[in-house]
């Protein structure tokens, strides 16, 4: 299985879903199960109970997870696009966007 080209701090749309049409930054990604999660997006309802950790109970908004094939990458200049990958002279891999071919 090949690796992510999606990463944590990356702006991402939700293509797909009741989340359609969403933009967020990815706070975590999770290459195992092929899914992110995405600030404000596919957001559930936990009822929390009171622990040492947490004094405060109650019904908290948690953000789950969402496969990364639902979501794209939001280019600075061309909006959401496919991530490719370009190797520098020095050997370094820089991941470019698919549409313009500047650097993501």
């Amino acid at each position: 299985m090949a690796g992510m080209k999606i990463r944590k701090g990356d702006r991402v749309r939700v293509l797909t879903g009741k989340d359609r049409g969403k933009e967020g930054e990815v706070s975590r990604a999770l290459p195992a199960e092929r899914k992110v999660i995405v600030d404000g997006v596919n957001v559930a309802k936990k009822h929390q109970k009171p622990t040492r950790a947490t004094m405060q109970g109650g019904i908290i908004d948690k953000d789950m997870p969402i496969p990364v094939a639902n979501v794209a990458i939001i280019c600075s200049s061309c909006g959401p696009t496919r991530v490719g990958y370009r190797f520098e002279p020095d050997g370094t891999k820089v991941r470019v966007c698919k549409k313009c071919g500047g650097d993501l």
